[in-house]
């Protein structure tokens, strides 16, 4: 049988998404898209333009109006978040950006738009698409869904681990922020956070993400 044409990897912020994704696309000689980033690079653009983050209208309008593409480079290892053709890779990874996307990514307008977006960028297929929503909303029909568990308190070592040079947050306010996103993702009236009927769920909790991706290419086997 040959493999699924697309697989939905979701779970929380810091379960190992990206980087395990990564590695299937790899393994697997297809694209990889993170959702997440295109969230991110939404809420960067909000930013810049003084948008107050509460105004829920001008959002949807910005979401609406705006192109965002994750430029899939295959074997590359580099996937550049472009918003209207501007590379913002970089930017969206900025604390600003950390602190407000769960404001951003709560308005359903917002998610609306950028649903639309993530099925244009996935019709294709041959793809591996991260995020919070995939299996249950954005790709029900995914060949395969998978999601990704582990611990606050591992999330946010791991996050901690994953900091290099400029200023650095400490433990205790990663995981605070892990889990107050874990609330506002689990909680929101439109497409919470929860694994889909038929995900195949991973406990992550000491895995390396070589070894998550590894199971993962296990339960292609099993297809």
């Amino acid at each position: 049988m040959p493999p699924p044409s697309v697989i939905a990897i979701d779970g929380p912020g810091a379960s190992g998404k990206t980087t395990v994704g990564r590695i299937l696309a790899r393994k697997l000689g297809y694209r990889f898209i993170d959702t997440g980033e295109m969230y991110r690079a939404l809420t960067w653009l909000a930013l810049k333009e003084g948008i107050d983050l509460s105004d829920e209208g001008r959002l949807a309008r910005l979401a609406a109006g705006t192109t965002i593409e994750i430029a899939c480079h295959d074997g590359t290892g580099y996937n550049p978040v472009l918003v209207d053709g501007v590379d913002v890779t970089s930017a969206i990874r900025s604390s600003q950006v950390e602190a407000a996307v769960s404001a951003v990514s709560r308005v359903p307008r917002v998610r609306q738009a950028l649903v639309a977006q993530q099925r244009a960028l996935a019709e294709p297929g041959r793809v591996i698409v991260a995020g919070r929503d995939i299996g249950t909303v954005v790709l029900p029909q995914a060949d395969l869904k998978v999601f990704l568990l582990a611990s606050a308190e591992e999330r946010a070592r791991r996050r901690y681990e994953e900091q290099t040079g400029g200023k650095r947050q400490d433990y205790g306010a990663i995981l605070a922020g892990l889990r107050r996103r874990d609330q506002i993702d689990s909680q929101r009236s439109l497409s919470p956070l929860r694994p889909a009927e038929d995900a195949r769920v991973i406990d992550t909790e000491g895995l390396s993400p070589e070894q998550v991706a590894n199971l993962i290419l296990g339960l292609i086997g099993e297809g």
